[in-house]
Parts: C-alpha cells; sequence; structure tokens
C-alpha cells in the first residue's frame, strides 16, 4: 500500500471518533429539531411556525430583543476585554499584576450563584442602593430589565474574551511595536496598522463565542431579565414547558441555531481566505 494512502487512512482513524461525537452530540440534534419543526399538528409538514416567528407581534418583539440585548453584550465585552488585554500587555507595576490575578475570578463562580448576587447587588432594595440611599443617589432600574442581562453577560464572557485577546497580544513581538515607534508612528497608528490586525483573528474567535453564548443565554435572562419581551432562550423554554408546543419551540432553537451560524460563516470564511493568502 503507497504511503500516501496509508496516511490518508491513519489520518481518517484520527478523526473519526471527533466526527461520531460532532454527529451524536451537534448534527443529528440539529436535523430532528429542524424536522420537528416543520410539524404542523395535523400530522402534515410546512413553514407556519416559522411564518408564526415573524408574525406574532409578541414573537418578533422577543426576537429583536434578542438581537438588541446580544450586540449590545457583544460590543461591550469586547471593549472592556481589549481595554483589558492591552493594559496588561503593554503596562506594568501592582495594578496590573492585581488585575492578571483576579480577571479570572467570574469563571468559577457558578452562573445561578452569580446571578443571585448581581440581584442582591442591583436591585431595587439591593445593598448598592441602600449605600447609595443616603447620599441621595437613585440607581436606575437594573434588575428585570435589559441592563441586568447585559451586566450578567459581561460579567460571565471578560474573563474568557480578555484571557483570548490577552494570549494574541503577547504573541506580537516587541520588535514591530518599537520599530513602528523609532519611525516616529503614534499610538493610534500602532494599534491601528499592527496591533489590531495581527490579533485580529482571536478578535473574531472572542466574538463568536460571546454571541453563540450570549444569544443561548438563559439563566441570567430567566432572572434578571423583564417579563416582555424575552430572550429566545426563555420564550423557548415557556413555550415548550408551559404550553407545551414542541413544534413551535424546536422551530426558535433552529432559527437561533441559523443565527449563530451567519456569524459562524464569516468566521469560517475569513479564517479560509486567510489560510489562502498565506500559501
Amino acid at each position: 500500500m503507497r504511503k500516501e494512502v496509508k496516511q490518508a487512512i491513519g489520518g481518517l482513524i484520527m478523526v473519526s471518533p471527533s466526527f461520531v461525537l460532532l454527529l451524536v452530540i451537534v448534527v443529528i440534534p440539529i436535523v430532528q429539531s429542524f424536522v420537528t419543526s416543520l410539524g404542523n399538528g395535523e400530522g402534515g409538514y410546512d413553514l407556519s411556525r416559522y411564518q408564526f416567528l415573524f408574525a406574532d407581534k409578541g414573537m418578533r418583539a422577543n426576537i429583536f430583543f434578542t438581537l438588541k440585548v446580544t450586540l449590545v453584550s457583544c460590543a461591550l465585552v469586547l471593549l472592556v476585554s481589549y481595554s483589558l488585554a492591552l493594559y496588561m500587555r503593554f503596562s506594568s507595576g501592582k495594578l496590573v499584576d492585581w488585575i492578571r490575578k483576579t480577571y479570572m475570578i467570574p469563571l468559577f463562580i457558578p452562573g445561578v450563584i452569580a446571578t443571585y448576587g448581581l440581584m442582591n447587588l442591583l436591585g431595587n432594595h439591593g445593598w448598592l442602593a441602600r449605600l447609595l440611599l443616603p447620599l441621595g443617589i437613585e440607581l436606575p432600574r437594573l434588575i428585570f430589565d435589559e441592563k441586568g442581562i447585559v451586566i450578567a453577560n459581561i460579567w460571565f464572557n471578560i474573563p474568557f474574551a480578555t484571557m483570548l485577546l490577552s494570549s494574541a497580544l503577547t504573541g506580537i513581538p516587541a520588535s514591530i511595536i518599537e520599530s513602528a515607534r523609532d519611525t516616529g508612528a503614534g499610538k493610534l497608528r500602532i494599534f491601528l496598522r499592527f496591533i489590531f490586525p495581527l490579533s485580529y483573528k482571536t478578535f473574531l474567535v472572542a466574538l463568536t463565542f460571546v454571541f453563540m453564548g450570549v444569544i443561548g443565554s438563559f439563566t441570567a435572562p430567566f432572572l434578571l431579565g423583564p417579563n416582555a419581551p424575552q430572550m429566545l432562550g426563555v420564550s423557548m423554554q415557556q413555550v415548550f414547558g408551559v404550553f407545551q408546543e414542541r413544534e413551535q419551540a424546536a422551530a426558535m432553537a433552529f432559527f437561533t441555531f441559523l443565527l449563530c451560524s451567519v456569524l459562524g460563516y464569516f468566521y469560517i470564511r475569513s479564517m479560509a481566505g486567510e489560510e489562502s493568502a498565506n500559501r
């Protein structure tokens, strides 16, 4: 047997466990959800469940609310995470050491506990409101509002995004930055011409993971969000658990998957384009 054929067979054998796992955990459930979502409750199949997503006023409000919270959360998470990563990469001192030691803490706090902690902190009668009351400062409504969901998303996602971006910025050679400074380039130009392009791939990875995590979240939107409109994850649970609309819940799940696939498509396309350019 030729060496190339043996290598190809060996490669297939090595990736087959991962492929089977992906098939069982991801691909088959997605196909089953899509088939279920096509059921019209009368023994037939059509797109009426998807039509309801856009025809119903409440469901449209849930979709727009979900996209709004997701986009705002992603923007704030990446802004704060990139700022922290830049500060830790190009600064030194006790404050930087303290940030390095503490920014990962939210990863080790269970989501339910962190959510209840935010409720006790930011609620109308929370301890932060009680501390500010003697000063005449009244907190705006944060709990049972979209702002509470955004704050929770920031808490949950900043550590992971900062870790990814810090790793990318650490890999940028200091000689590139020093050479740009020697030619008279300012901080903004160095960032736009060198730092961000060299960390763009990791930035896109962080954006993808944060987007998918936020748009499909349930715990924080369920405990901190308003009754209406709702995030799709909360609405999906109610449609399935309260109203027993299995087909409609499947349509919502598959629609959420399509939203994530849009960003996934741009990520894969960007990575493929970059690999083609490097050949």
